[in-house]
């Protein structure tokens, strides 16, 4: 049995005066341990504050602003959680934190291997990735949830991982790129294409615009870029759409998945990689081999221009494996709530009044 130091999160040098010039805070899943964290400034200190709950395997994480009010999704082992930031505009409490999210509403999916998931404007429901029927989907009334889109070469809905369809990228507020593992069609297909099967979708043609990659994940579109990462071979980068060409931005000692992208930077999630057979023969192995270097779970910050890693939060112990990131804007100290815990019976906060017809 492994035995583990105790829990430390480190910040590079650095990291703490780039996070407050963010004037936000960031938040990580980690299906590993079923744990949300969220790590931010305590303004009385300057240290970093860092809170978590735990969620049976929560995976995708996704920040929602509406009207001025900031939700966050997640998704756990078979149902999805919309927090609501009950402080709001109302100061801080008394001991010191600038946003208190609760588990306001939930919907269960059952277990649909929820990977990304994407909040959209013109509905409160949000899209994302079920990626044990191959598909995008969205919430229902009446049922676990409401398909909307799958690849082309997906014959039927079925509650079998094929392709390993496990990444979305919005773009102009509409489902714009998914990433899949492999082309497959039947049950546990892409598990014999970690290392070169991976493709990258366009959602309104249907058509391939990458392949040959390694396990991609986490397409995100920013500034008239899709970046997205090569899990299998510890790569972050940007695919050039008019070539299908991955193009490395830099070299991630560990399986990244996750990333938030904001101004200059990429956030994203790098975990150390499981002795198991998904994560074996890859070329993020031979790499990290042949360099002798350790796997590293930690947040990384990379500069969108250098590629250089400009900061870091290093984590060890029992946390060895994260799934993804995200930012919170304004929001510089946020708390969690769970569900058992006693405050939450006393954190409330009415909706406006209702105007008579």
């Amino acid at each position: 049995m492994d035995e583990f130091p105790p829990f430390s999160i480190t910040p590079s040098n650095g990291f703490r005066d780039w996070l407050h010039a963010e004037n936000g805070s960031i938040a990580f899943t980690t299906y590993q341990v079923g744990k949300l964290f969220t790590v931010g400034i305590n303004p009385d200190t300057e240290d970093l504050s860092v809170f978590e709950r735990s969620f049976p395997k929560c995976m995708g994480l996704a920040v929602e602003n509406s009207n001025g009010q900031t939700g966050l999704w997640v998704s756990t082992l078979f149902q999805l959680w919309r927090f609501q930031d009950l402080l709001g505009d109302q100061g801080q409490t008394e001991d010191g934190f600038d946003a208190v999210f609760v588990p306001l509403v939930g919907h269960t999916t059952g277990e649909i291997d929820v990977h990304d998931i994407c909040p959209r404007v013109s509905d409160p429901d949000p899209l994302f990735v079920a990626t044990r029927f191959n598909c995008l989907a969205t919430l229902a009334r009446n049922a676990s949830f409401q398909p909307l889109w799958h690849p082309p070469f997906i014959d039927r809905i079925v509650p079998e991982d094929r392709c390993h369809l496990n990444g979305l990228a919005m773009r102009g507020g509409k489902p714009g790129f998914v990433t899949c593992v492999a082309a497959g069609n039947t049950a546990g297909a892409w598990r014999d294409h970690r290392r070169d099967g991976g493709i990258v979708i366009d959602v309104d043609s249907g058509a391939i615009v990458g392949s040959g990659l390694s396990m991609p994940h986490s397409p995100r579109w920013h500034d008239g870029t899709l970046y997205v990462l090569q899990s299998g071979s510890g790569e972050f980068g940007r695919m050039d759409l008019a070539t299908g060409r991955f193009e490395p931005i830099c070299f991630l000692p560990g399986f990244a998945r996750g990333i938030a992208l904001t101004g200059t930077h990429a956030i994203i999630g790098v975990s150390r990689p499981r002795r198991q057979a998904a994560f074996e023969g890859l070329a993020l192995e031979d790499r990290l081999g042949r360099t002798g270097q350790e796997p590293q779970c930690m947040i990384a910050v990379v500069d969108l221009h250098s590629g250089e890693i400009a900061h870091s939060l290093v984590i060890e112990g029992v946390v060895r494996e994260l799934y993804d990131v995200a930012i919170i804007p304004r929001v510089r100290r946020p708390k969690l709530l769970g569900f058992a815990t006693p405050e939450i019976r006393f954190q409330i906060r009415p909706g406006p009044l209702a105007q008579k017809r």
